[in-house]
């Protein structure tokens, strides 16, 4: 298929390259073109402004949050020059209420759009194992699913509302950044008495909860390497927040959520917005003052 590409950040870069690896004809653009010209070295296109990218059978953009995807999709026109009948497919987790707006402008101009957020951080997406949460007309779903099943190893369909997609993940980005914060406490907990964060994260992890995200982040909080970023603590912060407020619209209390964005604003406060977001162990041992005991 004629694939465009728009955003080619940690996330982006390694999905395109599966699509090209599965043949797809892809355009990319990308704000720093560097990205962009690494692709074209395996066969990708580089268009010189969003719009060219836009008229393909399938636009892809994976931007960082509202403001972004706005600027580069809506502002610049991008979206009012795909051709009648090609389909949109985006893969930002963004919040409830821009997910409406563009399912709104979608219909107006005649273009498809398909809410397609993901589960997997920069290293699965680079081995094209992404989970993709996936809502919109089932018609569009499925005319895209060869571009879909290029970047992922499974799909989860939410039904026709794309708004849906994007709440679920939303959930499940506040159940992860729960996770990690329960995690923070507990290991900073244990190193107060004495016991390395690595000995009790390993006996939790391979018991209690022996689970890929446990285990993926209390490896990192254990090792403290929290740069390079697989998802920063600013990404991690606007989630949050997201979460927060598709809570609020819904009159659903996320007491713990509030908790946790107190915590990731602590770590941006101090500088921290780009380390990842497993860093919240670094936050709880900070206010514990582990350092001055």
């Amino acid at each position: 298929m004629k694939v465009g590409f728009i955003g080619l950040g940690a996330m982006g870069r390694g999905m395109a390259q599966q699509l090209l690896e599965a043949e797809h004809d892809v355009t990319v653009w990308n704000r720093s073109p560097e990205a962009a010209e690494a692709l074209a070295e395996q066969g990708a296109k580089i268009a010189k402004k969003p719009a060219d990218a836009a008229r393909c059978e399938v636009l892809v953009s994976m931007l960082a949050d509202d403001q972004a995807a706005h600027q580069v999709l809506v502002e610049s026109k991008a979206i009012e020059a795909m051709k009648k009948g090609s389909v949109h497919v985006n893969m930002a987790t963004v919040s409830v209420a821009f997910a409406r707006g563009m399912a709104a402008l979608h219909e107006r101009l005649g273009v498809g759009y398909v809410a397609a957020p993901v589960l997997g951080r920069p290293d699965v997406a680079a081995s094209g194992k992404l989970n993709i949460i996936a809502a919109g007309e089932p018609s569009q779903i499925e005319r895209v699913r060869p571009v879909l099943d290029a970047m992922g190893q499974a799909v989860w369909p939410l039904g026709a509302s794309p708004e849906r997609a994007n709440v679920a993940k939303i959930a499940a980005n506040f159940m992860l950044a729960s996770a990690i914060e329960s995690m923070a406490e507990a290991s900073t907990l244990t190193r107060a008495y004495g016991i390395e964060a690595s000995d009790f994260l390993d006996i939790v992890t391979n018991t209690l909860f022996a689970s890929p995200a446990y285990q993926g982040y209390g490896k990192m909080i254990a090792e403290a390497r929290f740069e390079p970023a697989g998802f920063t603590m600013r990404l991690g912060h606007k989630d949050v927040g997201l979460a927060l407020s598709a809570g609020d619209e819904q009159n659903v209390a996320l007491p713990l959520g509030s908790a946790v964005r107190d915590r990731l604003l602590d770590a941006l406060a101090n500088g921290d917005g780009e380390k990842d977001w497993s860093g919240l162990a670094e936050v709880a041992a900070r206010q514990a003052h582990l350092d001055k005991r």
